[in-house]
Parts: structure tokens; C-alpha cells; sequence
């Protein structure tokens, strides 16, 4: 009786030619020094002083990059996890608790980085909505120091009403951004490159030439990239002094400009009205 031997799963796995997959992108090498070396430099961060009011910030000279975003999309914990640090910028629960324009030195006090108020939140009182929103915008108008944004959109809700309004408004005022898909880890890898595609497809459709990856400040994802973007724009380097002084730099004091900044023109608001519930609100 002649039995006939069928290839086993096994061998015809074996006879199928090898494909190595790789899922990490190839960095220069020098790019990765740099990131890390970035990182490590942010990690100086120190909360440097909070205003209510443009003309209350820090003097406006040297280099910065704001961090903004909707209420809920992980701007404090993004800001913690980058800087290493569980307290510099604080999460709540509670709505509305970034009412200021927060300031952190990192090293020294020509390079900042900025924590804008968080808009989107309808619980807070209308007349304060008002006020956040002019002194936003007063900020993004006239800040020269300014050098970009960090617009964070949380991954299961990019590209909402006010995230397109925002990055309308930097590309007309012709500043850099750079955009966070944060609770990258609420997602399996393929839906979240899914997601990442899509958006950057969305953004070039608007023309609008902005950087993107994703994050997440749970699992440490993206930590080097966003170092190295933040790096890029305030003018870090590899040379940078470390005996930089200190005392050559006069604090700024609310004393230097007693004139508040009225603006009268026609721009976007920034703060939105949808309504969110408290479970929305940001969380570490």
C-alpha cells in the first residue's frame, strides 16, 4: 500500500522565502545623539513664572515653543513626561485648572516652554472664557519670542472644530507646528498609524506643511522625536554653553509694562463651547 506524503505546515513555511521585517524607521545616528541629548536637556525645565495677561509674561526676548491644545488631550501630562518631571505642569480633574500662561526656563531663561490655557471646556464661566480667549490671542499675536506650537490632539478624536481653527490661525500668522497624537497607547499599533496617516493626509489636503507623530506620555512613545523638535526650534545645540550666567539676565517684573495690551480685530476664538462633561477633562 503506497502512502503518499504530504508536506507538513511546518516545511512549507520552511520553503517560503525569508522576509525580515522591520518595524522601526532607520535614524541617523547623529539624529538620535541629538534627541537624546535634547531630551536630556529638558529635563532642566523649571517653572519659571505664571501670567494672566500678555503684558505680565516673561520679558520677550530668546526662543519659545507653546504647548496647546483642547482640555482634555493630555497637554500637562505630555509636558510631565517630556521634562521627567510627575509635578511641573499639573493635571487635573478639575475644569478649567490651566487658567494662565505658564512658563518654564530650561537651563536658562532665554529658552522657554510654554503651557497655553486648554480651550474647549463649557463648564467654565462664560465671562471667564472671554478673558482666557483675548489674552490668548493677544499672545499668539503679539508674542515675537514665539517660535511654534505644540498642538495636542488626543488619538481617538483628532482634528476637531477648534484643533482646525488653531492650526488655520499658525499657518496665516506663519508659525511652525507640530502636532501630537497623544494616548497613542489607547490604540493597537495598526489602527494608530491608521489614524497617523489619515490626519497627515487630511493636513496636506489643507496645505498646511506641518510635522506630526504620535505620543503617549503613559508609555514614554515619541519622547526623542518631540526632543528633538523642541531642540530644533529653541535653538538647542550640541555646543550649547553650560556656564551660561545666570545673573546676566534681568527678571522680568509686572513692573516693566504698566499699559495693558487692547487688541481689536477680527480673529478667531479660540475657546470652544461644545459640551464636555467632567469625565473629559484631562487626566495624568
Amino acid at each position: 500500500m503506497h502512502h503518499s506524503r504530504g508536506k507538513s505546515k511546518n516545511s512549507k513555511a520552511a520553503a517560503q522565502p525569508r522576509q525580515k521585517i522591520s518595524y522601526e524607521k532607520k535614524v541617523d545616528p547623529a539624529i538620535t545623539e541629538y534627541s537624546v541629548r535634547a531630551l536630556n536637556w529638558l529635563r532642566k525645565a523649571e517653572f519659571l513664572m505664571s501670567a494672566p495677561k500678555l503684558n505680565l509674561c516673561v520679558e520677550d526676548t530668546g526662543y519659545e515653543v507653546a504647548f496647546a491644545g483642547r482640555s482634555n488631550a493630555g497637554k500637562s501630562s505630555a509636558i510631565n513626561a517630556l521634562t521627567n518631571q510627575k509635578q511641573l505642569a499639573r493635571a487635573s480633574k478639575k475644569p478649567g485648572r490651566t487658567q494662565m500662561i505658564n512658563f518654564f526656563s530650561l537651563g536658562n531663561p532665554e529658552q522657554r516652554l510654554v503651557d497655553l490655557p486648554g480651550y474647549g471646556y463649557a463648564a467654565v464661566p462664560e465671562a471667564m472664557k472671554i478673558v482666557w480667549q483675548k489674552e490668548l490671542e493677544n499672545y499668539l499675536i503679539h508674542r515675537k519670542s514665539l517660535q511654534g506650537l505644540v498642538l495636542l490632539m488626543d488619538i481617538r478624536h483628532p482634528l476637531q472644530h477648534f484643533d482646525v481653527m488653531m492650526l488655520e490661525w499658525a499657518y496665516s500668522r506663519k508659525l511652525f507646528v507640530h502636532v501630537l497624537l497623544t494616548k497613542s497607547d489607547k490604540l493597537n499599533r495598526g489602527p494608530a498609524n491608521k489614524v497617523l496617516l489619515e490626519v497627515k493626509q487630511q493636513l496636506k489636503k489643507m496645505k498646511l506643511d506641518f510635522s506630526i507623530q504620535l505620543f503617549s506620555s503613559l508609555n514614554k512613545q515619541g519622547l526623542e522625536e518631540l526632543a528633538s523638535v523642541m531642540g530644533g526650534r529653541l535653538n538647542f545645540t550640541l555646543e550649547q554653553a553650560h556656564q551660561f550666567d545666570l545673573d546676566s539676565i534681568p527678571e522680568a517684573t509686572g513692573d516693566d509694562v504698566d499699559v495693558d495690551v487692547d487688541v481689536d480685530v477680527d480673529q478667531p476664538e479660540f475657546l470652544e463651547t461644545d459640551d464636555l462633561t467632567a469625565s473629559d477633562t484631562e487626566t495624568k
